[in-house]
């Protein structure tokens, strides 16, 4: 018996165990969280006799007799000053880590209450953050500091959401406070618990699997294997992942389930998984996709090694090459990368209705879960009924099925709740990654530095399916030519199968790829023709009216020329400076569907905006409140978003290729454009209770290789420039970025995502890794190198615009949560390059301050 007290309340524990899953499992202290259970993540931060400790490590016998503290047990007015700062601040974007980020914070401020930004770095150090950058964080803390301080009173709410404003976001509160739930949050009565067993090997053929001893074990409830799946593939949009391998199949990673396992207790799961007997023959790995190609290759898949191949000509590039005076031809590689949102894969099925599931989910889509599991069941879509809990963080990591379709398949045939969860371990191993990329870029340019012409060769590693490896592909070589001015490009790519961790979505989407590569080519032919980089970029940007590489003409809101002037004078006063462009797409484009939906229903006074999009920390609920209040003028107290849900809010695809702001906040503009004209002649809400005001768009965009001039392959495209600045040390001393978003919607969202971002893109270039070696990942979440506060650099963030005229689509905004980390790598690479004379072609840099 252990006791001891939580937020002043005495409690007695029988059982040893960690304080963490105590907290979270007995009391329902969901506030703190459970991002990694290994000590490195802070996302269960609480207080023991006032010093900050994560609850994963102590054991409840090492506590008696002392005392925790929560987000939970904090004051009324501390809860009302950290809500206050760190919604003001824009501290808050997914919310996972911001209660353990507010209890590190209380741990400072309960002894300092004038830090220095230093000393809240050293304070917040324990606690990572891949959403927000840390400098909001930083800044709320700051400001926390100043209301203790100085004992001032909480502002009135603001009534106004205009765009282009500072507005606090309308989920701040619940994130901050713990109270908004995530999925693991919820426990439900009856609930069992399920998990997959997974392939020893990344390829081998299955001889025989054993159950026999597993279903023995006296808390085990089913075991399901292949033959209970109806349908035996899924995919995001090729249905080539097996939902589990057969007797006489053949692994294609390790990520492979064999069978999936459901106990009464979650103690109990690989106790049981540890007593099935899996008989294998061992078969060398394709672990290289050049080795993929040879023609002695074993096929991974029936239809080939080749996953997807594009080609994107225009003009003619060896004959313009040729004619060049300066050419440029390098080879160039980037790594597999992990997303590590800070909350692991977690989802919940049950029975609903007589024939139905009801799935609590994660994800970036309700409906693409809804449709993957109906077709996994060969039941109709109607049949299951998905809503998302707040998402974690996803930056393209929670579009593929992950645990949902398990969840459900367990459900369907023990007809009781099934939790099933990633531990980080597992979520490291199985999930989607960055693709790994092999690049050979040529660009050429005349005598005075005008781009002529470029031609690229772009091998994809996609792992063992296909994901969204296609896209990513697409991406990669429609924007590999830059944010230039010249029509001459030549283009190969190809993504591969290999028996890799599977290479899917993530945040820039392809173009985080070949941007390194043409960027870092247009710093060599800057040299050969006697100009500045800054010079040579801005040459060459594309300006409205032009037409970029592949085609299209540039829009009249086309400012990356305002951002290259944003940034020369920073670039031009420091030695060290590295400088990069970039442009990235919003919207699906390239021909296919892509809609929007908003329904507004008036409920009890109350506009409720509802919306599949999903909101994985950049802001859906704020950004549609915008345009309902901007279209308006309603006060924002009037305004419920909400959770996307498959029963009640429109399909509005997937939260992918920076398109929601664009596509739903058109589509809710519109909604609330009808909605305005019901409130006419002097109506308020309260007076159309009951009505419901519906609208769509439908972004029309050309396919890839359509046969026009001026193909428009996407809605809009965002702008940036960035400049990474070394100090004498080669340690980055800060970062300064200029984007062009259009008209920014939410000012801290905005800046938030691109602080956010830069940080994200800044471990990419200088300090993760994610070391694979004959199939397996060689890697810890502490290990994988990602960016603490105290390693963040200050970031200056110049949001501009073009004089042209605006999209006429959502008041004129654009995308922004994949282009900010684009140019970063790059900049950084060029950083070194003029530090130390060393051109690096592969990342993560070596040689650097960060890695050897």
């Amino acid at each position: 018996m252990f006791t001891f007290k939580v937020n002043g309340t005495s409690v007695t524990a029988d059982k040893e165990q960690n304080l963490l899953t105590y907290l979270r499992d007995e009391l329902r202290v969901t506030s703190v969280k459970d991002g990694c259970s290994e000590g490195a993540c802070g996302t269960c931060t609480v207080l023991i006799d006032g010093k900050k400790i994560k609850a994963c490590i102590p054991k409840l016998s090492s506590l008696v007799g002392k005392s925790i503290v929560t987000v939970e047990g904090l004051s009324p007015r501390e809860k009302e000053v950290y809500v206050h700062c760190f919604a003001q601040a824009g501290a808050v974007q997914c919310g996972y880590c911001i209660p353990g980020m507010v209890i590190s914070a209380k741990s400072l401020l309960d002894g300092n209450l004038n830090p220095t930004r230093l000393e809240v770095k050293k304070a917040i150090r324990g606690n990572l953050c891949r959403c927000t950058g840390y400098v909001k964080i930083e800044e709320a803390i700051l400001q926390a500091a100043d209301f203790f301080r100085e004992d001032l009173p909480i502002p009135q709410r603001e009534t106004q959401a205009l765009l282009n404003t500072r507005f606090k976001r309308v989920d701040a509160e619940e994130k901050i406070l713990g109270t908004g739930q995530f999925v693991d949050d919820l426990i439900l009565p009856d609930m069992i618990y399920a998990k997959a067993l997974r392939s020893k090997y990344p390829r081998a053929v299955v001889n025989r699997i054993d159950l026999s001893k597993a279903l023995a074990h006296p808390d085990c409830i089913r075991i399901l294997t292949e033959k209970d799946v109806p349908n035996k593939k899924i995919g995001h949009l090729v249905t080539d992942w097996d939902v589990m391998i057969a007797e006489g199949g053949t692994t294609r990673y390790i990520g492979d389930a064999l069978a999936l396992v459901a106990t009464q207790h979650k103690e109990t799961l690989d106790e049981v998984l540890a007593l099935i007997e899996v008989e294998y023959t061992e078969l060398v790995p394709i672990t290289c996709p050049t080795d993929a190609l040879k023609a002695s290759a074993p096929l991974i898949h029936e239809q080939g090694n080749i996953m997807r191949k594009e080609v994107l000509k225009r003009g003619n590039a060896d004959a313009a090459i040729k004619k060049s005076k300066y050419v440029v031809t390098r080879k160039y590689s980037t790594p597999f990368n992990d997303h590590a949102f800070m909350e692991p894969e977690c989802a919940i099925a049950l029975p609903e209705g007589e024939d139905g599931l009801l799935l609590y989910t994660g994800s970036q889509s309700v409906y693409d879960e809804r449709h993957e599991i109906s077709h996994m069941l060969a039941i109709p879509e109607e049949k299951i009924h998905c809503h998302s809990m707040l998402v974690g963080g996803g930056f393209g990591g929670k579009e593929d099925m992950s645990v949902q379709h398990h969840a459900a398949l367990m459900a369907w045939y023990t007809k009781k709740p099934v939790k099933v969860k990633f531990s980080r371990q597992e979520s490291l191993n199985y999930h989607t990654k960055r693709h790994a990329m092999e690049m050979e870029f040529t660009t050429a340019c005349d005598e005075q530095g005008i781009l002529t012409a470029m031609k690229a060769i772009l091998l994809a590693d996609t792992g063992a399916y296909a994901s969204l490896g296609g896209p990513v592909l697409q991406r990669a070589c429609t924007h590999a030519a830059g944010p230039y001015n010249y029509q001459n490009i030549d283009i190969l790519g190809m993504s591969v199968y290999t028996n890799n961790v599977i290479g899917g979505a993530y945040r820039g989407f392809g173009v985080t790829q070949s941007c390194f590569a043409t960027e870092n080519n247009i710093n060599l032919l800057a040299e050969m023709a006697g100009l500045s980089p800054w010079e040579m970029r801005y040459k060459n940007a594309i300006r409205p009216g032009q037409v970029l590489p592949n085609g299209q003409i540039a829009d009249p809101n086309c400012a990356m020329v305002e951002c290259l002037e944003a940034v020369k004078a920073v670039y031009e006063a420091n030695p060290y400076a590295g400088i990069a462009c970039a442009f990235k797409n919003s919207g699906t484009g390239v021909g296919l569907k892509d809609i929007g939906r908003c329904l507004l229903s008036i409920e009890k006074g109350l506009v409720h905006i509802r919306t599949s999009a999903a909101c994985m920390g950049q802001g859906i609920a704020t950004m549609c409140t915008h345009m309902v209040c901007q279209e308006t003028g309603l006060d924002p107290a009037l305004i419920v978003h909400e959770r996307p849900d498959t029963n009640r809010t429109p399909n509005s695809g997937t939260s992918t290729a920076s398109r929601q702001t664009v596509v739903t906040g058109e589509a809710t503009r519109r909604a609330a454009q009808k909605l305005k004209v019901a409130l006419a002649d002097g109506k308020s809400v309260v007076d159309l209770n009951g009505q419901e005001f519906y609208d769509e768009f439908s972004a029309i965009t050309d396919p890839m290789g359509a046969p026009k001039d001026f193909p428009v392959s996407h809605v809009s495209y965002s702008y940036g420039a960035q400049v990474v600045v070394l100090d004498s040390q080669g340690k980055v001393e800060k970062v300064v970025a200029a984007y062009d978003v259009g008209t920014p919607v939410n000012i801290q969202s905005v800046e938030g995502q691109i602080e956010g971002g830069i940080i994200m893109g800044l471990g990419f270039a200088l300090t993760e890794d994610f070391p694979v070696q004959g199939g397996y990942p060689l890697l810890k979440f502490g290990t994988l190198g990602l960016m603490r506060a105290t390693e963040a650099p200050p970031i200056e963030v110049h949001l501009v615009q073009a004089p042209g005229e605006k999209l006429p689509y959502a008041f004129g905004a654009k995308g922004v949560g994949e282009l900010c980390l684009i140019p970063t790598s790059p900049a950084c690479s060029h950083a070194y390059y003029r530090y130390d004379g060393k051109f690096r072609t592969s990342l993560p840099l070596r040689e650097t301050y960060y890695k050897k």
